[in-house]
């Protein structure tokens, strides 16, 4: 009889840890599961150009930088750029009106370049590169998806988990 109670308690212990083992996963496949994808990122992209063709620059820009609002979703946000490398809308107003031709992500790589220069030679395309996600608040690598509409790069991306 007392090994069966010593068997119980083990079992009940070992429940415990085991809920408490997926508790702890828990956060983190939720935050994962909160990520946007390529399609979304691609799609926001489509949505902005719509709506900038439809509402006009002054209109579109401001909707872009409301935060919250419709063009901003999770760790989704639209970013404009003109074909010189300077953003007009960005998730940090601090960038706006900036030349970022010179910035590189922490592996060296001069993404905005890169980009200006893609979107010279063509209407769309996505890049990979590593930024800061405002969500998780850390640098993560990042599929970003760009369009080229009336000489401005209308880009949105998609952060992948390290």
């Amino acid at each position: 009889m007392h090994h069966a109670n010593h068997f119980r308690r083990l079992l009940a212990i070992l429940a415990v840890l085991a809920v408490t083992a997926l508790a702890v996963q828990l956060p983190a496949r939720a935050q994962d599961d909160k990520r946007a994808s390529r399609a979304e990122a691609q799609a926001m992209v489509k949505k902005a150009v719509e709506y900038y063709a439809k509402n006009g620059r002054d209109k579109a820009f401001a909707e872009f930088s409301r935060n919250p609002g419709p063009f901003i979703d999770r760790d989704l946000y639209i970013v404009v750029y003109t074909l010189q490398g300077e953003p007009l809308v960005h998730i940090n107003p601090k960038m706006v009106g900036k030349s970022m031709m010179e910035m590189r992500d922490p592996d060296g790589k001069y993404y905005i370049r890169d980009r200006m220069e893609a979107a010279a030679k063509g209407a769309s395309g996505w890049q990979n590169y590593k930024f800061f996600n405002p969500v998780s608040k850390k640098i993560e690598p990042k599929e970003m998806y760009w369009e080229r509409h009336d000489k401005l790069v209308f880009a949105c991306g998609a952060y992948k988990s390290l």
